[in-house]
């Protein structure tokens, strides 16, 4: 099992920058595929960034290309994320899944974290 908790939201204006992080216990973090995802208000949870757990490849989703970065060391995983604008506010979610299908689609099957609010103004 994973347990996940993510930190380092908060209120920003556009154009700013904000990095999340996301502890990882319980289990190897290398043994798992890593994704970020956003809920806005009123909406689904959506895919934002993942990692690969064997090769660390990444993947972004097309609205945060060229200005989010996901990254891990050993225990946690990264989101920094740039050029903020006021559609990026949401809640961000840590998630696990060995699976990188199950992984990207959000799956209820992955382990997830707490969430953590980041609000972008304008």
């Amino acid at each position: 099992q994973v347990q996940l908790l993510e930190s380092g939201g908060g209120l920003v204006q556009a154009g700013g920058s904000l990095k999340l992080s996301c502890a990882a216990s319980g289990s190897t973090i290398g043994n798992y595929h890593l994704g970020w995802f956003r809920q806005a208000p009123g909406k689904e949870r959506k895919f934002v960034a993942g990692i690969t757990g064997n090769s660390g490849t990444t993947d972004y989703d097309d609205s945060v290309k060229g200005r989010f970065t996901m990254y891990t060391d050993r225990t946690t995983v990264y989101l920094q994320m740039n050029s903020l604008k006021p559609e990026d506010t949401g809640i961000y979610y840590c998630a696990a899944n060995n699976r990188w299908a199950d992984l990207t689609t959000g799956s209820r099957r992955s382990y997830w974290g707490r969430g953590t609010q980041v609000t972008v103004s304008t």
